[in-house]
């Protein structure tokens, strides 16, 4: 029996234009970094994609290393789309990347024209499109000369592989110096993707929020929960005082939590320091009547600078609290003090600020 997409599906999402741009996007996107790989079951895949897109997040973000297996999350995606979503390809924003290793020897990773342009050629091959509506240099190249780069963005938009560009983890100089040479070109910078929330503030202190409003650059916050960490998953099941055999970090980690599974959020980052601070925030959304993920998602879409925020799901259920924080974005003066007096730099930023370091961990 085929799906039909829900008729409410445009009824309460938002949505805010990109930058200076014409398209819009919802306020909550759906990452498929985790969780559409093969260590998940496809059934599973599906009903997070079709309880999104029924609660209207019209855009789905991967990118060619997504997995695992690397290539996965497109393969199964590109499934779905002849499945279930064929009939809605024009409602939906589909994006990917290329920057992260992919295939052994030189021309496998960063950001050579080669590699950009073979990689985007795979993509769209296991998942069946002709373009993707968004495509993305995933990293800075410290080795590549950035016009290099930026050529390549412009030659995929050009060859109708991509309708707009844009950029991933890149500081506020990079971008500046990447938004120029593709205003030069003719194909101007669409997005940012940084990684941003509550305790992982490097676009502030770094200016990039400040240079994306001056370039009318949009952007995308990932991570805006930190991967897992401002939601509930560590509140009940690490007790307070409960410590691992060096002395230094909680045990009791949530069986199935990323922490455990080896992926991105690594077990040291659940300091007794963190835990608290997740703790004082969950009491702030408590009496906000906000879940802690949906603070934390409020948080970062606050005054607008924002234009969506990336989130993963492991469950449809966690889809629908996530867009439920777009029913209160609005804090007081006192909430965002007390939020501000309670987060600390959590130092989980695996991406770095700095887009000069080479070879961050695997995004």
């Amino acid at each position: 029996m085929s799906w039909t997409a829900a008729q409410t599906r445009y009824d309460a999402m938002q949505y805010r234009r990109c930058g200076r741009s014409g398209l819009k996007l919802p306020l909550i996107s759906l990452g498929l970094w985790h969780n559409f790989g093969d260590d998940t079951p496809h059934n599973r895949k599906r009903d997070i994609a079709r309880t999104a897109f029924d609660l209207g997040i019209t855009h789905f973000d991967l990118a060619n290393n997504y997995g695992p297996r690397p290539g996965a999350a497109e393969q199964a995606f590109g499934e779905l789309l002849r499945t279930d979503f064929a009939p809605y390809r024009d409602e939906m924003i589909i994006s990917s990347k290329a920057g992260y290793e992919m295939w052994p020897g030189p021309y496998g990773e960063w950001g050579s024209r080669k590699y950009l342009i073979a990689s985007c050629d795979q993509s769209l091959k296991r998942m069946g499109l002709d373009y993707v509506d968004i495509f993305y240099s995933h990293r800075f190249d410290p080795e590549t000369p950035l016009e290099e780069t930026m050529m390549a963005l412009d030659q995929i938009v050009r060859s109708g592989r991509a309708l707009y560009v844009g950029i991933s983890s890149y500081n506020s100089k990079r971008t500046r110096e990447a938004a120029a040479i593709l205003k030069e070109l003719g194909t101007p910078c669409l997005i940012h993707q940084p990684s941003y929330s509550m305790i992982n503030r490097w676009v502030e202190d770094d200016g990039l929020l400040d240079t994306l409003d001056d370039l009318g650059i949009g952007s995308i916050a990932f991570s805006p929960l930190a991967q897992g960490m401002l939601t509930n998953k560590y509140l009940s099941s690490i007790p307070e005082g409960s410590r691992a055999t060096q002395g230094k970090y909680l045990s009791s980690i949530p069986e199935g939590s990323r922490a455990t599974q080896g992926k991105s959020l690594r077990e040291q980052f659940l300091s007794e320091e963190n835990l608290a601070t997740i703790r004082e925030l969950n009491a702030i959304a408590e009496r906000r009547g906000q879940t802690l993920a949906q603070m934390a998602l409020a948080w970062v879409l606050r005054h607008g600078r924002v234009t969506t925020a990336l989130i993963g799901a492991s469950r449809p259920e966690q889809v629908k609290d996530c867009v439920g924080a777009i029913s209160n974005l609005d804090f007081t003066e006192a909430e965002l003090k007390e939020i501000e007096a309670t987060t600390v730099e959590a130092d989980i930023n695996l991406w770095a600020a700095s887009a000069e370091r080479k070879g961050p961990p695997r995004k």
